[in-house]
């Protein structure tokens, strides 16, 4: 069950211009944005790539040994070759390469679907070189954004994912006891995820 902690972070159409219009899939160009080692078929981020018409996946060119300035260049790459609005799914480490890109975006970023960010400044994550995707900026975001976080994800805490979503200006969503939500923890299909991220995608300007 998903419980919505709005509080001060909910999304504040005023910030972000008038024009919310109610995106459709069709009119984005949805980036898929893995974690570290990719998203395998059983992963909801593959699923809804191979559903998804306009989803395409962020391909880095190392998987196991991620360096943070090659992942930030070739997600920058892609959302500045988009000819559509970008709408930005990521999932642990992809969360804080599209933050640490969003400087270097030339193109419309229309939000960011963020999903268990993993505690990067924490020196016990393991592998240990990960920490080199941190510290997270603290700068708020220019675009809509939406934290889906769990009450145990083993790589961390709900209050490290509240107090990053207030920073940028975030919406954080409650997943439960949800662990690092992904195929492992169970959340292959993930129909709840579905659901949240059409009614974020409604939420969002189609202009670009």
């Amino acid at each position: 069950m998903f419980f919505c902690r709005c509080r001060a972070h909910t999304l504040d159409a005023r910030r972000y211009g008038s024009q919310i219009s109610g995106m459709k899939a069709s009119q984005a160009e949805i980036l898929i944005v893995p974690g570290y080692t990719n998203s395998g078929p059983d992963h909801w981020q593959s699923r809804w790539e191979g559903k998804l018409s306009t989803a395409r996946r962020v391909e880095q060119a190392e998987w196991a040994k991620p360096v943070r300035e090659d992942w930030v260049k070739r997600l920058v790459e892609e959302v500045n070759r988009a000819e559509k609005p970008v709408v930005l799914v990521g999932h642990s480490l992809g969360v804080p390469t599209i933050v640490h890109a969003v400087p270097h975006f030339q193109r419309k970023v229309a939000g960011a679907f963020l999903v268990a960010p993993p505690d990067v400044a924490n020196s016990a994550i393991r592998p240990r070189h990960l920490m080199t995707f941190g510290p997270y900026p603290r700068t708020p975001l220019p675009f809509p954004t939406l934290i889906v976080a769990s009450r145990n994800d083993p790589f961390g805490t709900y209050d490290h994912a509240e107090d990053i979503a207030k920073a940028w200006g975030g919406l954080v969503v409650d997943a439960g006891e949800a662990g690092h939500l992904n195929a492992e923890s169970g959340h292959g299909p993930w129909p709840e995820g579905t659901m949240v991220f059409a009614q974020f995608l409604s939420k969002l300007s189609a202009e670009d």
